[in-house]
């Protein structure tokens, strides 16, 4: 019954991160492209 509980932690832990983690992933694909774009037209 221990087992349980500590996915339950783990996955409210995780969602708590996982918004974060989504913020810093969009940014940074945002950023690769804006490279992308300012490098292919210069």
């Amino acid at each position: 019954m221990e087992k349980p509980k500590q996915d339950y932690s783990f996955w409210t832990k995780y969602k708590r991160f996982a918004n974060t983690e989504i913020l810093l992933y969009v940014i940074m694909v945002v950023g690769i492209i804006l490279g992308i774009v300012i490098f292919s037209y210069f």
